[in-house]
């Protein structure tokens, strides 16, 4: 017989699945409830046992030879009453020791016997005893309670207290030491009172306490320093502390303190900063676990990123406090002496910015030192600039000046291109010149000393000279790429930069061209023309040919102007076909108004001009022109200083290399018609052909050797041999190079004078017609005698 059919419906299983869910849930919030029940159930009782606990101790009476309890053992028992174990307790025992604790153990009575009169009752302090001398002092130490059927009996002994008399001995002088200090500190809080608000110290003592309060401020800075840098990973956190040295409130030395604190924070950070910048940990590396030392070398470089970084926002806080002329809420430094307090934050920012330009927040101090290259106090401005020029010229990788190159840009442009010139030169120090470029590229280039095949040979068998010689080829392979990638990175950079610095140029070119910034433009575009691009050079040509026919420039502009043209033209731009007769002529008619009286920065520039318009354009210049620049150089180094003329003379000594048809100038003869026209601007028209360098012969008896020297071997025609020929220091130099190397800026002759010679006379000659004829016998028969003759002068001759 089949089985009859139940007739419940049977669950689909996605029923099932949610009810289930939902069983689930209900259960576990259930059991959670139940959890936090009991949990709370169980703090309420063991909050009660601590008050039960806590409430017998104080209703416990105290024995007759007992005084009063020191705070020190109240502690102790209620540390002692909460670290007593409840947990093995039921509720019948805590219900029966609650009872039993409640009960008013101050009298004599059983607990439950009827009340007693008012009258009856005695005061609790009365039963309290008078302490006596002779009575040791004791302590009640409590035990763990003993558990009964029907109740629990606290256990408590009593302990005598032995103060030993060395103990009571260092307690008096821990007291006497405590009231010292603070008996010192109220005198010097008075003195520090009488100094800052009354006249009761002389101005004698008032020094004296300064000068010991700076020296003990002077002393801690150095134990402070010393234990950081002995030990930077473990004594990080005494930098906060120097930190802290920072905002001294004391007015009579808060000034010097935190001058002593800046300087020394500085020269800290100098030492213990490590040559690598430091990045910021991602989530997983500080969830990893690392080695004890791992961890030891992360937390000091977190701290010491922090503290270097509250400290350069101090400085720029103190350098901004200044600048707006905020007074200080603490009045310890007033505006006067602020102005010396900036200017040992911007000094530590400075010298930050030269000595870490590989670490972290490099950027935020370019951008805080920028604005103060424009600032109106001369010396603040001057150490800036002085600073950005000696980063420019340390940088060889070209990352840092790349940096330093915008914040100037952005820096020019915010202002509208009122700046000082000098922000603008300190553009001239980037290291962007192709041999600048190439030395870097050679200094960082890492070398390998191969082995040599003798070494090889008795040190390694056959097999390892074989590996040896494979190992040095993949390593020098090596060395090649890394090489090729630094420099295409650094040739990147470097674009960049270029690229910057002429849109700066082109920028005040364009829009502030009688602006005082136009010399510093034309000089920086005279040091870089030759890296500029051939697509500018038509419209920058004519933009610097209306400069110089405007006449509002002076006479260095246009040497720039001119310098930078030619420049242009001698590199990239030879493929122009162009004759700027007009830069020549202008040129020439400005030699002769050059002088001793003059810088000697205009000498320099011509220098470098005449190298470009002569020297490498010798295929494109005529011989009159060229024969009308050297009489006219001649002329000129009769009447500068003695650098300039040696510079001359040896760019002079090139021209007759590079155009060997001149030396007819060294000939009296005259070579054509026509008479020289010194006055006549244009070199090509003023008959140069028909004079001779007479100013060499003039030269030739100069106070210096080496114009001298120069002198004579160009009147001998300059020749390569023979016995006016020039030495090797003097022939393989260029006039760029002679010029610095006899700069007398110094005030010191080059090559130094020689001292005169001092001759002794052995002999005493006497000159006979000087002598009349009674002196003259006289001398004669005393050189005749043998003996010893004494002339005496005193007497008078008688006639």
């Amino acid at each position: 017989m089949a089985p009859s059919r139940s007739k419940k419906r049977r669950p689909s299983f996605r029923r099932l699945l949610k009810t289930s869910g939902v069983k689930l849930d209900n259960k576990l919030r259930n059991r959670q409830m139940k959890r936090q029940n009991c949990d709370k159930k169980q703090r309420k009782e063991h909050r009660k046992m601590r008050q039960a606990l806590k409430g017998t101790a104080l209703a416990t009476p105290r024995p007759l030879d007992i005084t009063a309890k020191r705070p020190e053992e109240e502690e102790e028992e209620e540390d002692f009453l909460e670290s007593l174990p409840t947990d093995m307790m039921d509720d019948n025992d805590l219900q029966q020791m609650s009872s039993f604790l409640s009960r008013d153990l101050s009298s004599c009575g059983p607990a439950h016997s009827g009340k007693k009169r008012k009258s009856e009752v005695v005061p609790g302090y009365e039963k309290i005893p008078r302490k006596m001398a002779a009575v040791a002092e004791k302590e009640v130490v409590h035990l763990l309670p003993i558990k009964d059927r029907t109740r629990l009996i606290p256990q408590s002994m009593h302990r005598e207290v032995n103060k030993q008399p060395e103990e009571e001995e260092e307690d008096d002088d821990e007291e006497e030491e405590e009231a010292a200090a603070a008996a010192t500190q109220e005198v010097e809080m008075g003195s520090a009172e009488l100094i800052d608000g009354t006249t009761a110290l002389t101005p004698a003592q008032q020094q004296e306490a300064r000068v010991r309060k700076i020296q003990d401020r002077k002393l801690t800075i150095a134990r402070l320093a010393s234990t950081v840098i002995a030990h930077p990973v473990n004594n990080v956190k005494c930098v906060k502390q120097l930190r802290g040295m920072l905002m001294e409130a004391d007015p009579c030395v808060a000034v010097t303190v935190r001058k002593l604190a800046m300087v020394s924070l500085m020269e800290i950070f100098k030492d213990i900063v490590p040559t690598y910048k430091i990045r910021p940990l991602t989530a997983a590396e500080k969830a990893a676990k690392v080695k004890k030392e791992t961890q030891q070398l992360r937390e000091f470089e977190e701290g010491l990123l922090s503290q270097y970084k509250f400290y350069l926002e101090d400085l720029e806080q103190c350098i901004r406090d200044w600048k707006q002329k905020k007074s200080k809420r603490s009045q310890a430094v007033s505006l006067e002496r602020y102005s010396g307090l900036a200017g040992v934050a911007v000094r530590c920012l400075c010298e930050l910015l030269l000595a870490l330009p590989h670490f972290n927040f490099h950027n935020n101090i370019l951008v805080a030192l920028a604005p103060l290259m424009n600032d109106p106090v001369k010396t603040v401005s001057d150490m800036c600039c002085r600073t950005f020029s000696e980063l420019f010229h340390q940088d060889k990788v070209g990352g840092t000046s790349l940096a330093a190159v915008r914040v100037i840009s952005g820096l020019v442009k915010s202002l509208n291109f009122n700046v000082r010139p000098q922000v603008l030169r300190t553009l001239l120090s980037v290291r962007i010149q192709e041999a600048l470029v190439k030395k870097d590229m050679k200094d960082m280039t890492p070398s390998v000393k191969a082995m040599r095949h003798k070494d090889k040979k008795n040190n390694l068998s056959r097999m390892q000279r074989k590996w040896k010689k494979a190992e040095e080829k993949l390593q020098q392979e090596l060395l090649e790429a890394e090489a090729s990638d630094s420099k295409d990175k650094k040739t990147k950079m470097h674009t960049e930069t270029l690229n910057i610095v002429f849109l700066v140029y082109f920028r005040i070119l364009k829009k502030a061209h009688k602006s005082v910034l136009l010399p510093a433009v034309l000089e920086g575009l005279a040091n870089f023309a030759h890296l500029i691009n051939l697509e500018f050079f038509d419209d920058l040509l004519n933009v610097l040919q209306s400069l110089i026919q405007s006449g509002d420039l002076t006479d260095r502009e246009r040497l720039h102007c001119i310098q930078t043209v030619f420049t242009i033209l001698s590199g990239q731009g030879d493929v122009l076909n162009m004759d700027p007769l007009n830069f020549y002529s202008e040129l020439y008619a400005m030699l002769p108004r050059l002088h001793a009286g003059t810088s000697d920065d205009d000498i320099l520039i011509v220098l470098r001009c005449l190298d470009a318009m002569l020297i490498r354009r010798r295929k494109r210049v005529s011989l009159q022109r060229a024969m009308a620049f050297i009489k006219r150089l001649s002329g000129l180094s009769l009447h500068v200083q003695t650098q300039a003329s040696i510079g001359l003379l040896a760019a002079t000594r090139a021209a007759l290399h590079s155009f060997p048809r001149c030396d007819f100038l060294l000939d009296n003869e005259v070579q054509g018609s026509g008479v020289y026209l010194a006055e006549l601007p244009q070199p090509e028209h003023c008959n140069a052909h028909n004079t001779a360098l007479w100013e060499l012969h003039t030269l030739q008896r100069h106070f210096h050797p080496v114009v001298r020297q120069l002198a004579v071997h160009l009147s001998r025609g300059a020749p390569s041999e023979g016995g006016a020929v020039l030495p090797l220091e003097l022939s393989r130099r260029s006039p760029v190079q002679l010029f610095a190397d006899y700069d007398v800026k110094g005030m010191t002759f080059n090559p130094p004078v020689a001292p005169p010679g001092h001759k002794k006379k052995e002999v005493f000659r006497v000159d006979r017609w000087l002598l009349d004829s009674d002196l003259q016998q006289l001398v004669d028969d005393t050189l005749r005698s043998s003996q010893e003759a004494e002339l005496d002068f005193s007497t008078t001759r008688k006639h």
